[in-house]
């Protein structure tokens, strides 16, 4: 990594939701903290669910967003890296980010070394014990022909079944901040120490949870969160040396 480059982890912006007035509100402030970031960024990941909703047609996309998609398209632009993993509620991406935004989309976790760390980076859902249902529902919705089922409905009959979806979400519905359940049944934090029995990495960092975490897993290695941009408006960033989570504060 280049000195004073930092590597900077966002997750959970969900925009759309819980309205139009309040989701341009975040996405502003999304754009904000991008910019504030530019200067030293060495490479920005998006951890997923970064829309409530999104899905791609051939010759359509979601409309909106259009502020923090041309930001994005800026920033590439201007030679800075951004990669976008996709989350639970914007895993139908099918070449836009790519093709017009310059940024590859990964769907499953990456493996990265920077800076001589090693790195475990992705949404973080469907991994751990449990949770069979959605398991079984994610493997449904990643299934290339329910993909291409949903692609011959007209689009204003497909984004309203992908927001009636999306309004049935907690967060959609005023419920109150995830709670920290402990480390024996968080479940990405029991994943993670059983995958630290065959390999090691020095951190693995995780969106989904809306939580900002920063755990201990053994002396070598820690699980990061970056928290959301529902509540917390909180970011993970790698200095080149160690991982710290840091609140935006710009309104």
């Amino acid at each position: 990594m280049t000195t004073a480059k930092k590597v900077y982890f966002i997750s959970d912006a969900h925009l759309g939701v819980p309205g139009r007035g309040a989701s341009l509100d975040r996405e502003k402030r999304l754009v904000r903290w991008l910019d504030s970031v530019r200067h030293d960024a060495e490479e920005i990941l998006l951890l997923g669910d970064i829309f409530d909703f999104w899905f791609e047609y051939r010759k359509v996309v979601p409309r909106g967003f259009v502020r923090i998609l041309g930001k994005l398209a800026e920033l590439r632009d201007a030679g800075i890296p951004i990669t976008m993993l996709t989350g639970n509620h914007d895993m139908w991406m099918f070449g836009y980010f790519e093709k017009e935004l310059g940024i590859p989309v990964h769907r499953d976790p990456i493996v990265r070394t920077i800076s001589g760390k090693k790195f475990f980076i992705g949404h973080g859902d469907g991994l751990g014990p449990g949770d069979r249902s959605y398991k079984t529902m994610k493997a449904i919705f990643r299934s290339r022909f329910l993909q291409w089922l949903f692609a011959r409905l007209h689009p204003n009959l497909a984004f309203a079944i992908g927001h009636y979806w999306s309004r049935k979400s907690r967060y959609n519905q005023g419920h109150e901040p995830e709670a920290f359940r402990g480390d024996d049944r968080e479940w990405l934090v029991v994943w993670c120490k059983e995958k630290l029995k065959s390999e090691h990495f020095d951190f693995f960092v995780f969106g989904h949870r809306h939580l900002a975490l920063d755990i201990r897993l053994n002396e070598r290695s820690r699980y990061i969160n970056p928290g959301d941009w529902l509540n917390l408006f909180t970011y993970a960033v790698f200095d080149g040396n160690d991982v710290s989570i840091q609140k935006y504060d710009g309104a």
